[in-house]
């Protein structure tokens, strides 16, 4: 799976990278631990059931550089649910529609033949049912139960973020669906 660009801005609750988020419920903006500057928002993704898991993670915008974003419950990242979700305690938020992106619009499409690596294993795909990760490192799922929402390949997205060096992201929810964690490993 890749992401493509998309024509116009994305205004519909779809899986998307980039942009501004399209709120189920009202707006959640997390802040980051370090700074408590707003952070980038990166995408959204469909879940079971049809809500949404909301992506963000602290940039390194304005020059200040923040450690701790690979960290799933250390407050640079958040993966928030609408419409139902629980609100984890690590991550604070402010009532605001739109903020940071770390680019624009992009909509998912199948990976053509580059999408796997020399032993043709897939680095970025969507979970679901009976998918597990594919760790660079080792195991890290959140907990019994949780579900892989999305793994996304640094080198693959369409704007630069930053996982670390040839780094992979990891989106997971909890088995009730009410709350998210996001975390990346790296070379």
């Amino acid at each position: 799976m890749e992401f493509a660009p998309a024509a116009a801005p994305v205004r519909e609750a779809v899986t998307k990278l980039g942009g501004q988020p399209v709120w189920l419920a009202e707006p959640q903006w997390p802040l980051s631990r370090a700074t408590g500057a707003p952070m980038r928002f990166l995408g959204q993704f469909s879940l079971a059931g049809g809500g949404l898991g909301y992506l963000f993670m602290t940039g390194d915008d304005g020059g200040v550089s923040v450690d701790g974003t690979w960290d799933p419950e250390g407050g640079e990242n958040a993966l928030l649910v609408q419409p139902g979700g629980r609100l984890p305690g690590f991550v604070t938020v402010e009532s605001r529609a739109e903020g940071p992106t770390a680019g624009a619009d992009h909509l998912p499409r199948p990976a053509g033949e580059d999408g796997t690596d020399p032993d043709g294993h897939a680095w970025q795909f969507f979970g679901g049912p009976g998918i597990e990760p594919r760790w660079l490192q080792g195991e890290e799922t959140p907990g019994d139960g949780w579900s892989l929402v999305v793994q996304l390949d640094s080198g693959r997205l369409p704007f630069l973020v930053d996982f670390g060096d040839s780094g992979v992201g990891y989106a997971f929810v909890a088995p009730d669906a009410e709350e998210g964690r996001f975390l990346w490993q790296c070379t």
